[in-house]
């Protein structure tokens, strides 16, 4: 695989006179993609019946001659004014019940029968258009599904078809009754169609109502993705991509994916450290200029899976962005870095938000290539730097790691709706055993939950899923590595109820959660071989075999060498540590890094990356500051 460049254009932005310029400069800065057309509804189709795609047709071709190839999107994440006025009940609606108003982008519900046609309507034109178009290469569907909290709508049109949606899930009332439990609080139906949404209700609305809620909001998006999918199947033979976003888990992306040829998303590693890290001022502080050293390689290896190994990034940082609590500018050869990051993650396109900077609307804060007189930005050299230096590094091909992470979506939404404690994430305890993964310098693969067959991995963890899949549980059954689970795996049923055997429901695992619970901030539980537990500790009773205990007495790791389950949530101190200890059984070889430093292998390479002003050196390998460097293994 040769990986490419490419970035972001908006031709409906700029005179026409200046198109022919701008693409042949992309060519000669070493770009090669181009993505268009994700938001120019409004001027493909001016008000309802009235179509003008001339400036279309001349932008394509003109980016086309220049030898760019064309990403073209469908523009339904922004509906024009007179879709609104059309279906003006077509607007997301808020837990607390209001609106969101026409103005911006993302301002439509998944439900909206009406929208879903008219964005059918408008793709299904489009296809017709330009399936065939011979610069066209791929197509980008809608435009960062989710972004902005925009998957769950609590609308008219969200109840009624959330109400046929359980009424083909359920047939009968009194299954529905049983399933969630209705009897408590005297909750229960006599029909499908007394059943609203889980929101504005006096305290928390059913758990079990809330993850139906969770799983048929999903199921929307994915409908809406795959409509579309399904009418360009009709009309093109172009690559079908998605952008997805960072720690945006609202949607099962791994079934969105299954619609599609190839998974993307939009990496902001300074914009997502200050608007969605939970780490400590002290570090955002420290790496305000770098982002977190584990973020951004996290995202590119789910979206390895959710792709099935082809995967983008459809937008990357290339300075200063607008839409953070604060929005620092990058570290000289940051842009850089992070293109690198990517390439050996597999990332097949890096494509650069924006090629020009805008100089109005929302967005003319947020840097891109160049500025807007179109003189060059800093990101534009390291690009370019990037590109000179793929020409000398071509053969790029990934390997499959030697520990797995198993991440579930349901599972984030079961957490999200009954956390128990106020700091419980799923995302942030799947996100601390990454870190640890990388902090002793491995390359992690991310499993989906319905992952069949584990045999090629050595270690595999599973912390906070809810409920193992029976074709996961195979797996795990057969699997002769090292599986550790826990905390909270395996502890609900599909129904959000407490099994009738008590958990931990693990294969291999023998022991009962007799009760737990959830630590303040400030507190910790010491675990005699080092380090603690934090945020959530379960007492374990009836176990076959206590490896480690706290300090208080209390079981914190049980099991064996090959099949494992932690009792809470550890520290980076006691997961480094129960990780190397695996890693040992495995023979596996680990690296110690420090906190700025990570690598990456691929089948040749070894990457190195520094997250860092200053220097450094781990294992006789030298860093510069904010660099790269790679070593034939």
């Amino acid at each position: 695989m040769v990986p490419k460049l490419g970035s972001c254009y908006y031709p409906e932005h700029w005179p026409e006179e200046q198109w022919k310029k701008d693409a042949e400069e992309m060519i000669a800065s070493g770009l090669s993609w181009v993505r268009i057309g994700e938001f120019a509804w409004s001027r493909m189709e001016p008000e309802e019946d009235n179509q003008n795609f001339k400036w279309l047709d001349r932008a394509i071709s003109i980016l086309g001659d220049a030898g760019l190839n064309v990403v073209m999107s469908t523009p339904t994440a922004a509906p024009p004014r007179w879709v609104v006025d059309k279906w003006p009940d077509m607007l997301i609606v808020d837990s607390n019940g209001q609106s969101r108003k026409f103005g911006s982008r993302r301002h439509y519900c998944f439900s909206h029968e009406g929208y879903l046609q008219e964005s059918l309507r408008i793709t299904k034109i489009l296809a017709e258009r330009y399936g065939k178009n011979p610069y066209i290469k791929a197509w980008q569907l809608d435009n960062e599904y989710g972004c902005h909290e925009t998957t769950l709508s609590y609308s008219v049109s969200a109840a009624k078809a959330f109400r046929s949606w359980l009424t083909n899930k359920y047939k009968s009332i009194d299954v529905l009754n049983e399933s969630w439990a209705n009897v408590f609080w005297s909750m229960e139906y006599n029909r499908f169609d007394q059943i609203d949404l889980p929101n504005q209700t006096v305290c928390e609305a059913n758990p079990s109502h809330e993850l139906d809620f969770r799983r048929f909001s999903s199921d929307q998006v994915i409908k809406f993705n795959r409509s579309q999918a399904e009418i360009m199947r009709a009309h093109t033979e172009a690559l079908l991509i998605h952008n997805y976003m960072g720690q945006i888990t609202d949607f099962d992306h791994y079934v969105v994916g299954d619609d599609l040829d190839i998974a993307s998303w939009d990496s902001y590693p300074l914009g997502f450290l200050e608007d969605r890290s939970t780490q400590d001022e002290d570090f955002k502080l420290k790496f305000m200029r770098f982002g977190d050293p584990d973020f951004q390689a996290f995202h590119h290896d789910l979206y390895r899976t959710v792709g099935k190994g082809r995967w983008w990034v459809m937008e990357q940082q290339p300075g200063p962005v607008n839409w953070a609590p604060y929005n620092p500018e990058p570290a000289p050869g940051m842009v850089r870095l992070w293109s690198w990051e990517a390439i050996a993650h597999g990332a097949e396109v890096v494509s650069y938000f924006r090629w020009r900077q805008a100089p109005f609307a929302q967005e003319q804060m947020h840097a891109g290539l160049q500025r807007p007189d179109g003189s060059s930005a800093p990101g534009l050299a390291q690009a370019s730097q990037v590109a000179k230096e793929l020409k000398e590094l071509k053969d790029i091909q990934q390997v499959q790691a030697k520990v797995a992470i198993v991440f579930d979506y349901e599972s984030c939404w079961a957490w999200e709706v009954q956390p128990q404690g106020k700091d419980f994430s799923y995302f942030g305890l799947i996100y601390d055993y990454y870190k640890s993964f990388r902090s002793l310098g491995l390359s992690i693969d991310i499993l989906s939950p319905y992952h069949k067959n584990l045999d090629d991995y050595k270690i595999v963890v599973m912390p906070g899923l809810m409920h193992i899949d029976k074709s996961l549980e195979l797996a795990i059954e057969s699997f002769k590595g090292v599986l550790i689970a826990g905390p909270r795996t395996g502890s609900k049923t599909l129904n959000m109820h407490v099994p009738k055997e008590l958990p931990p429901i693990v294969p291999g695992i023998k022991g009962t959660v007799a009760s737990v619970e959830t630590l303040r901030p400030n507190a910790s539980i010491s675990i005699e071989e080092g380090g603690n537990f934090i945020c959530w500790m379960e007492n374990l009773v009836d176990c076959d075999n206590v490896i480690e205990q706290c300090d208080d007495g209390r079981p914190a790791l049980i099991g064996n060498k090959n099949r494992q389950y932690l009792a809470g949530w550890p520290d980076q101190e006691a997961l480094r540590r129960i990780l190397s200890d695996s890693c040992s059984t495995q023979n596996i070889s680990i690296t110690s890094l420090p906190n700025n430093v990570r690598l990456r292998d691929t089948l040749k390479y070894r990457f190195w990356f520094n997250y860092s002003e200053t220097e450094s050196i781990v294992g006789g390998v030298k860093l510069p500051p904010s660099g790269v460097i790679w070593e034939s293994i």
